[in-house]
């Protein structure tokens, strides 16, 4: 056997906790997208798929295991074209509309408010409420706000009880429009900025229902369009807490290889196109860091979050797919991409306080994917499952003495990404091996507290391009984990190409 080689040296100080990394930056996506609502979440009440209320049962039972914190819901760029009130009441009498965006079908608005809330209901996860900027109302959005949140008396809240709720949500994350620089109305930033203002304004909060506003942000780098948001938030209110509007904004940022219109397949890949992925991938940490920066001049104390509330690979569809569906596979290649973005999230938890992958079922980066009544979890759900224990858990720093780079288009990246966490007197340690071909040797000091056992899990395949299929649905599962040895404070791991690999490091005392 070939003998690994040094990817990673460096530092671990068990004894100085940092940030606590938010169960938040674990959240997920829902859009009116494909196969995502209708085929993924929703089958209806008189679907031979077991269903309750017609949800469906298998994924709500797959998803349960992850912990979702949040989910997103209804877009993505349908938000901005979807009314509330069409998708309440009785079903058969609710208007259809077309979903311009996203394959230019008819949706019938069977899913709606009360669905949605059913399905977060029994996934045990919070709300993430998307309102329409883009074609709707600031009298529209207050009222869906009213609608979900207010108790006693008031027309929003007769309406609800109407069709069947009697007692309000409880509806903590708001977002104020979706991608305004694109299909949520291409507008500039100085456009969007006093609207969304406004628009924060009267999504009030009712009786103890405090909202968590997210103003739409910026696209990958655009640091000025976070600039201005910034800007108008603390320039107009004086005295008062930049929080009286928002609570948080947002950027998106994707991974591919390719161009827009031709962005590489999710499974035949060659690795150069491999190791470009990674590098794309790489730069959410470089993306997080420059919108925290901006952010830190407006707002140094930190009130203000930063959410990814958009992210993850985006491939060519599958072949014989509708191309407005989004639907691709998921391979390890996919696994290594969200594991560097956790990573990342990791290590800015004191400025990022939520993300949300796109999407969970379906469509883009799955957790999940359906056909018919058969379901398979994606090697990306591996990597949210084996990630449970980094959340609310506090950041431990990786402090790097030496580590081994590759030359990826014109700059320089490191072969492997890890990173710590430590809550209830255990330490969660990730370690990424985006090396494809070689297996890599990790070296770590444990300085602080001494570590009494370690035990973990590893997620790899044959190949970073093998993924799980309805015929094959274990191809990439997690293992045992026998490559870590501990001597004194000296941790070193062997860790397979392309692997992800997390470590349960228990503490004495």
């Amino acid at each position: 056997m070939t003998e690994p080689t040094a990817a990673l040296s460096a530092v671990i100080d068990l004894d100085v906790p940092g940030p606590t990394i938010s169960r938040h930056l674990y959240g997920h996506f829902a859009e009116h997208l494909g196969r995502c609502i209708y085929g993924g979440f929703w089958v209806g009440e008189d679907s031979p798929i077991p269903n309750e209320g017609g949800i469906r049962a298998d994924v709500v039972e797959a998803l349960r295991a992850l912990d979702i914190p949040n989910l997103r819901w209804p877009g993505g760029c349908f938000a901005d074209e979807y009314h509330w009130s069409d998708g309440i009441g009785p079903r058969a009498d609710r208007p259809r509309m077309i979903n311009t965006h996203w394959g230019d079908v008819e949706e019938n608005n069977h899913f709606g408010t009360h669905e949605f809330m059913a399905l977060c209901e029994l996934l045990g996860t919070e709300p993430y409420v998307s309102s329409n900027v883009g074609s709707g109302s600031v009298r529209e959005a207050s009222d869906w706000v009213e609608y979900l949140t207010r108790d006693g008396d008031s027309p929003m809240a007769r309406l609800r009880r109407e069709n069947g709720r009697d007692e309000p949500w409880k509806v903590r994350f708001w977002g104020v429009g979706n991608e305004p620089w694109g299909c949520g109305g291409n507008l500039r930033a100085e456009q969007f900025a006093p609207l969304a203002r406004q628009y924060a304004t009267y999504a009030r909060n009712h009786g103890g229902n405090e909202l968590y506003r997210i103003a739409a942000g910026a696209s990958d780098d655009d640091y000025q369009w976070t600039a201005t948001l910034m800007k108008e938030v603390t320039s107009r209110l004086g005295d008062r807490d930049p929080r009286d509007l928002f609570q948080a904004v947002s950027f998106h940022y994707y991974t591919f290889t390719g161009e827009w219109s031709d962005k590489g397949s999710a499974t035949s890949f060659t690795r150069d196109e491999h190791w470009t992925a990674m590098s794309r991938a790489l730069r959410v940490r470089q993306y997080i860091a420059g919108h925290a920066a901006v952010m830190d001049a407006y707002d140094p104390t930190k009130k203000i979050g930063l959410a990814l509330d958009e992210w993850g690979t985006w491939w060519n569809v599958e072949p014989g797919t509708n191309p407005g569906f989004l639907y691709q596979q998921n391979a390890m290649r996919d696994a290594l991409v969200a594991a560097v973005h956790f990573d990342a999230f990791h290590d800015h938890a004191d400025r990022l306080r939520l993300a949300n992958i796109a999407q969970t079922v379906n469509v883009l980066q799955a957790m999940v994917l359906t056909d018919e009544d058969r379901l398979v979890l994606t090697p990306t759900y591996h990597v949210f499952e084996m990630n449970r224990p980094h959340h609310d858990a506090q950041a431990l720093a990786v402090r790097v003495r030496d580590r081994a780079e590759r030359e990826v288009d014109g700059a320089s990246i490191p072969t492997v990404s890890a990173s710590a966490s430590v809550k209830d007197g255990r330490v969660a340690l990730s370690v990424t091996n985006l090396d494809p071909d070689a297996s890599a040797r990790v070296e770590l000091d444990l300085r602080g507290r001494d570590v009494t056992a370690v035990s973990g899990r590893v997620l790899a395949g044959a190949d970073v391009a093998d993924h799980n299929t309805f015929d094959g649905p274990t191809t990439v599962a997690p293992r045992a984990f026998d490559g870590a040895t501990l001597e004194g404070g000296r941790l070193v791991l062997d860790v397979p190409a392309g692997a992800f690999v997390v470590l349960d490091l228990a503490l004495a005392g």
